[in-house]
């Protein structure tokens, strides 16, 4: 722990109220000691301990309890929410998509960061819809159907496509993939048009 965080009130009083926070959500949820520390691998003492406090919360520790509990990380802390979803956007999950809005404005472009579990997505069906897509993989390897296509894209790699065609995007293989999305209406593209320099 750094030295300045032992004198920060504000962190203390963020710390300090996860104990009692982790214990409401594991009874609300009905969940004993025991199957949370089955469901996250972290002892059952080492749980009770964090719930009374005698155990300063980690990253280490939240995270699976957050992934267990199936709720954001944020809800465990208290973090005050933040009005600009661009920064602290609610994840959305679906058909084990993780989908990550990183744009606010209703219509025109939106852009996701997504992560697709292996395995736990939906069978390849091919849908068309009015709109233009851009794809960008972070990590993993997205596998694209796109009409006759069958395209494999690596980290740093990009496609773009009109919508209207027949397509599918999915993990090539058995690996979760991350990737990010920007959907434009009616066909508008993704290009970045910069001006031509004046002479």
């Amino acid at each position: 722990m750094k030295e300045h965080d032992r004198d920060d009130p504000g962190l203390d009083a963020v710390l300090t109220g996860v104990g009692p926070r982790l214990r409401r959500l594991r009874k609300d949820r009905g969940v004993t000691l025991s199957a949370l520390s089955a469901a996250t691998g972290i002892s059952v003492s080492t749980l009770s301990r964090l719930e009374s406090g005698g155990r300063r919360p980690s990253l280490e520790l939240l995270l699976p309890i957050a992934r267990a509990h199936e709720v954001p990380l944020d809800d465990l802390v208290g973090a005050p929410s933040v009005g600009d979803p661009r920064v602290r956007a609610r994840p959305i999950v679906r058909h084990g998509r993780t989908m990550v809005p990183l744009t606010a404005r209703p219509g025109g472009l939106q852009a996701y960061k997504m992560v697709q579990e292996a395995g736990s997505g939906e069978v390849p069906e091919q849908r068309t819809h009015e709109g233009y897509e851009w794809l960008f993989v972070l990590s993993g390897k997205l596998r694209l159907l796109l009409a006759e296509h069958d395209l494999v894209l690596e980290p740093g790699e990009a496609a773009e496509f009109d919508t209207r065609l027949p397509h599918w995007f999915g993990p090539a293989e058995d690996q979760p993939v991350e990737f990010l999305s920007l959907f434009g209406p009616q066909g508008e593209r993704m290009h970045v048009r910069a001006k031509p320099k004046r002479g």
